[in-house]
């Protein structure tokens, strides 16, 4: 039996981030992962974007501390260039019903202090004018940008190991166990850890793990592609999204494009559980491209990967103590905005467990806010 202050289950970009931001505290930590590989979940099969605008405004005050206060020194604080941008982000509307979304969406964030507006089609050009004459509007966060999942994961990875950190690949969690009313326990298939704080950051798959002491957090699973371009001459450094939410994309430091959309059907049916990639999502992606981005009608496609989202059922995280599981914590429910807001994510993660006042009012992010009102 292994022992530590802190167990965390899932080893991507906010178990990472939560592993150094505890070991920076002096506390030892152990990173559960069934993975053979670090990050292999969301975490290394996102577009990479940081960004403010089109947020719920539950966690719109996370992603604004983490791009004022984490992200512009993060690269050299953990010795790894994490590729950080912050040269806005243009959501993109075509019609006015994509442009009741985005008014809506901007503005909410604005009443939350962030700096964002509306702009007409012709602006949006002289932003980015590589942008198709088909779009007619679009929400601009100049403060919002982009980073390298890899290499963020990555840092994380290391700075927390460079600190005693402890990551442990290749072992599924199988039950979380109180003893005395208290969890106590992290049982896998291969071992057992006794520990005084549990972090279950394991996306989806957080779910079953909650169960086991009796937590229920509603979550469901999509699988989404991306696709990544050669190496292209440098022509915008946005990130780019729409009103609906179905295509995103930026130009990397490499030149290269990382795309991600939607063929608007259910790949998830088809996925058999192995993260396979469908045959009609990367042209439809491409033919989306093609209708905001004219001019990349010849760059080539390198390779396309598939990953799960972890959709809450109200499309906001979980972050959050489990008051009936004293020393339980739940990180999960990202719904594809996870990344963006790692860094601060893993700061009040170590915060909680470490029972300090968290620098942000958690209070809209508590797993019971699902419960049905009796």
């Amino acid at each position: 039996m292994r022992t530590a202050d802190v167990v965390i289950c899932g080893a991507g970009v906010i178990g990472c981030a939560a592993a150094y931001y505890l070991a920076k505290k002096g506390k030892s930590v152990i990173v559960l992962d069934r993975d053979n590989s670090i990050g292999n979940g969301g975490s290394s099969r996102n577009g990479g974007g940081v960004r403010q605008s089109g947020r719920d405004p539950r966690e719109l005050p996370l992603a604004m501390y983490g791009i004022q206060h984490l992200w512009p020194t993060l690269s050299d604080e953990l010795g790894v260039d994490v590729e950080y941008h912050q040269d806005g982000n243009l959501r993109l509307g075509k019609n006015e019903r994509h442009r009741k979304i985005l008014e809506g969406l901007t503005e909410r964030a604005v009443k939350c202090g962030l700096d964002v507006r509306m702009i007409e089609g012709d602006e949006v050009r002289r932003i980015n004018p590589y942008l198709s004459d088909e779009v007619v509007c679009a929400s601009w966060c100049p403060t919002d940008g982009h980073a390298n999942p890899l290499k963020t994961v990555l840092g994380f990875y290391r700075a927390a190991r460079k600190l005693g950190a402890q990551f442990i690949t290749g072992e599924s969690v199988l039950e979380l166990k109180k003893e005395k009313g208290r969890l106590r326990y992290v049982i896998t298939d291969a071992d057992t850890y006794c520990t005084e704080k549990v972090i279950v950051a394991c996306g989806y798959e957080s779910r079953a793990i909650l169960q086991t002491v009796g937590i229920d957090v509603p979550m469901t699973k999509d699988l989404i592609e991306a696709l990544v371009t050669e190496a292209e001459p440098p022509m915008f450094p946005q990130m780019l999204g729409t009103a609906d939410a179905d295509f995103y994309g930026h130009q990397t430091n490499h030149g290269s494009f990382v795309f991600g959309g939607s063929a608007g059907y259910d790949a998830q049916n088809l996925d058999f559980g192995h993260l396979a990639t469908q045959s009609n999502n990367a042209p439809a992606i491409c033919r989306a491209i093609l209708r905001w981005v004219p001019k990349l009608a010849d760059a080539k496609i390198v390779r396309t990967w598939s990953g799960y989202e972890d959709l809450s059922a109200d499309k906001v995280p979980v972050i959050s103590n489990i008051d009936e599981v004293p020393g339980l914590i739940a990180a999960c429910g990202f719904t594809g905005h996870g990344f963006g807001i790692s860094p601060i994510v893993g700061v009040l993660l170590s915060q909680l467990a470490c029972d300090e006042e968290p620098v942000l009012d958690l209070s809209a992010l508590r797993y019971d806010r699902f419960r049905s009102a009796v």
